[in-house]
């Protein structure tokens, strides 16, 4: 996979986009139907040929690559930064456990073979995605803790929603290692990849 800024910064804005739509469906109990579909089919999109193929196209990452560009210029969405973080950590120590990798990759196989029959934001899957989030990702230190409305929260299908979502941060966060982020990408390439985001902005007529 090609180490570039565009690269880093599509897989940035997709994990931006994932803690956007965690924090929708935490305090409104919905969230944007496009952007979270763009973001749960990631996750099943194994053999693209680049980052923003992953997402089905840069429009699919509008969101992530408006609240990144805002971001990086001036931030505000603390939220959004600590979810962010937290996926970068965990990423980290994902991909430092082969046996937790090989369990994720084959829960994404089965799952993969019920789109068979729904499309990828239909409950059934959403529920097998939040189940395998519960089973790998959250036994890992820290846990991501949400925070939101209880009215929303406590529903059933929110909380599946919300971990589904979590692991297409994951997913994006694993992108972003790909492409040659790591922990100190946004501090040293930081106006580089503002600048790359407003360019990709310019891209899709922003």
């Amino acid at each position: 996979m090609n180490k570039t800024d565009r690269e880093r910064t599509i897989a940035l804005a997709a994990i931006f986009q994932a803690a956007a739509l965690v924090r929708d469906v935490a305090y409104a109990g919905q969230a944007d139907a496009a952007d979270s579909e763009a973001c749960l089919r990631s996750i099943f999109a194994i053999d693209s040929p680049g980052i923003a193929e992953v997402y089905g196209g840069l429009p699919g990452l509008r969101r992530g690559l408006r609240l990144l560009a805002s971001e990086l210029r001036t931030p505000r969405e603390m939220e959004i930064a600590r979810y962010t973080v937290n996926l970068l950590v965990l990423e980290r120590k994902l991909r430092a456990s082969p046996a937790m990798t090989e369990r994720l990759r084959q829960g994404i196989r089965d799952t993969a073979r019920r789109l068979d029959h729904f499309p990828v934001t239909h409950e059934n899957i959403v529920a097998a995605l939040g189940e395998l989030y519960a089973d790998t990702i959250s036994t890992l230190t820290p846990r991501i803790m949400v925070n939101g409305e209880q009215m929303h929260l406590s529903r059933r299908d929110n909380a599946a929603r919300i971990r589904a979502l979590l692991l297409a941060g994951i997913r994006a966060a694993w992108l972003w290692a790909q492409a040659g982020g790591g922990r100190l990408t946004l501090l040293l390439r930081r106006r580089a990849l503002l600048a790359e985001s407003q360019r990709l902005l310019r891209e899709l007529g922003d």
